[in-house]
């Protein structure tokens, strides 16, 4: 069965940043007047050439925003289940060589955590976990999926990749959307990172968007870590070539977008290439002028002043008081963490940012009497 990685096959990574590299000023203009940018248009909004075009670039890609989201952005929170892993991964906390305390929710902490979450206002939820299928797989989904869906309009996973069939269990107990990052589509690079454990495998991962998609999950999250390799401009264009590819491919599903950089975590490396707060509004916005209907969300791994002027230009999608250790909302144990957020204030702190630039925070994506539950009983 044809998947992403038969094309990815016939992608060079060194001719796409060789590409990168060679656009120059009159590239960038045409792709700013493009009516429709190709990869070849978004080459140059990606390019060093393009920097000193960013003023126009964020404007072409606000007047996008607006015309197809509107003045909302919708509010997220991670809910960490576990910081157990078996992989061992240079650039994670809860990597297995990381001498930490592991943790795993039990029923009553989870019950704990969402009821925290729901009076803090929110309805949308990440579910986050180590990759570890023995004691955080299959088995723990079932078990807590559903108790979870209970409490929130929309439920979203981020965790090891699984099978197509298990992708269609979890939809049918309530799971919406998935997020899985590649972290970096340059191979070598990639298995440099990844010493030990299931992720080890970089074509299982990177098939695992089209397992999604197959499985009828409705929203997909696709990204590259940023600063892994040492060409963060050619990751993002794959990146692109990866989501143009789903689009064609997959339409029936909707895709978010999501640019984290390396931050400072237990065991942390140091970024093979630097990413700085321009770049990133330069990629967020060269890939709303590139595919406008796709979200774009930004998380706490990013500065308070940043997200204050990115998001009321390109975001749809924010979190907000995130905890990123399991039991972080109602117990709160900061030596557990994933990684070190950014952005440190509460919730409404970030509501009264999104009221002050004009936007308004939205809370849950529907009603279940609308149709989930109907969906859920098939």
């Amino acid at each position: 069965m044809d998947s992403f990685i038969n094309h990815w096959q016939r992608i060079s990574w060194e001719d796409a940043g060789l590409g990168i590299d060679a656009k120059q000023a009159r590239d960038v203009e045409h792709a700013l007047t493009a009516e429709r940018p190709g990869l070849n248009d978004f080459m140059a909004l990606l390019s060093p050439a393009a920097q000193p075009y960013l003023e126009p670039l964020a404007q072409r890609a606000q007047q996008l925003t607006r015309q197809r989201f509107g003045n909302v952005v919708n509010l997220y929170l991670p809910l960490y289940l576990s910081n157990l892993c078996s992989n061992d991964c240079t650039y994670c906390g809860f990597s297995m060589s990381n001498r930490l305390k592991r943790k795993t929710l039990d029923e009553q902490e989870i019950i704990a955590e969402c009821q925290a979450i729901r009076d803090r206002g929110f309805e949308n939820v990440l579910l986050v976990t180590g990759e570890h299928k023995s004691k955080v797989g299959m088995d723990y989904f079932r078990r807590y999926v559903p108790l979870i869906r209970d409490y929130f309009s929309s439920l979203m996973m981020e965790v090891q990749p699984l099978s197509q069939e298990n992708y269609a269990e979890l939809k049918a107990l309530g799971l919406d959307g998935v997020m899985v990052y590649q972290e970096t589509y340059h191979q070598p690079t990639y298995q440099r990172h990844h010493l030990r454990g299931q992720k080890m495998d970089f074509a299982w991962r990177l098939e695992t968007p089209d397992r999604l998609a197959r499985a009828g999950i409705d929203k997909i999250g696709l990204g590259a870590l940023i600063g892994l390799s040492d060409n963060w401009r050619t990751d993002c264009y794959m990146v692109a070539e990866h989501l143009l590819y789903l689009q064609k491919n997959h339409w029936q599903s909707r895709y978010s977008l999501s640019f984290p950089r390396l931050r400072p975590c237990a065991g942390g490396i140091t970024p093979a290439s630097l990413m700085d707060e321009s770049q990133l509004l330069q990629v967020m916005c060269a890939f709303r002028l590139l595919a406008p209907d796709v979200e774009i969300s930004l998380s706490t791994r990013e500065s308070p002043w940043f997200r204050d002027h990115a998001v009321p230009i390109v975001v749809n999608s924010v979190s907000a008081g995130s905890k990123t250790q399991p039991g972080g909302y109602a117990g709160g144990t900061p030596e557990l963490e994933q990684f070190e957020p950014h952005d440190n204030r509460s919730v409404q702190e970030v509501e009264q940012m999104l009221l002050q630039s004009g936007l308004q925070p939205i809370w849950k994506d529907w009603d279940s009497y609308l149709g989930r539950i109907a969906a859920r009983s098939l």
